[in-house]
């Protein structure tokens, strides 16, 4: 409520809008959009064996009933941003199929925001620590682009927008204004 009172441009939100007043306080300022991201469990306990019988369906069905939570209470898709979560209570394994099958999640309609920035994921996966993933931060946002993904959240700002200007140019993915005029 303070932060939208005080002018913010969109609420991120890592609870999706699940707490007491949260759809009042963002139905209140129109003009403000909205990031719903899952995650399953509290920070200090979700990654404490995160399990699912099909992560993506599971993501996706949340994301869809949060969605329609936020309709009835007038605030327009619009203005909605989803956010699976990268991390938040998903594996390794969970994280890569929701990577592989991301185009599942673009059947819910709205844009998708990724974060697999200097994930634990890529530190599985390349053995590097925190500090030394931007080579695998790179392949993992474009490859979030290349699958459907409007919005990419990451660390290494300049070195995301260098590389997906030359996948850009290279007539792989888009190239949005914004990263085209930095």
């Amino acid at each position: 409520q303070r932060v939208l009172e005080l002018g913010a441009d969109i609420v991120n939100d890592i609870n999706a809008l699940q707490a007491p007043g949260a759809l009042d306080a963002v139905a209140g300022f129109p003009s403000a959009g909205v990031c719903l991201m899952h995650k399953r469990g509290d920070p200090a306990t979700m990654q404490q064996r995160p399990a699912y019988d099909d992560v993506v369906a599971e993501v996706a069905a949340f994301l869809r009933e949060r969605l329609q939570a936020l309709q009835v209470r007038g605030i327009a898709a619009e203005r909605v941003t989803l956010d699976p979560g990268i991390g938040f209570g998903k594996s390794v394994e969970h994280n890569l199929e929701l990577l592989r099958r991301q185009h599942e999640l673009l059947a819910l309609g709205r844009p998708l925001l990724l974060g697999w920035s200097r994930k634990s994921t890529l530190g599985a996966l390349t053995g590097r620590d925190v500090g030394e993933r931007l080579p695998a931060s790179l392949a993992a946002a474009l490859a979030a682009v290349q699958r459907g993904a409007r919005i990419v959240r990451v660390h290494d700002v300049a070195a995301t927008v260098d590389a997906l200007k030359v996948w850009g140019a290279a007539g792989l993915v888009p190239v949005p204004e914004s990263a085209a005029e930095e």
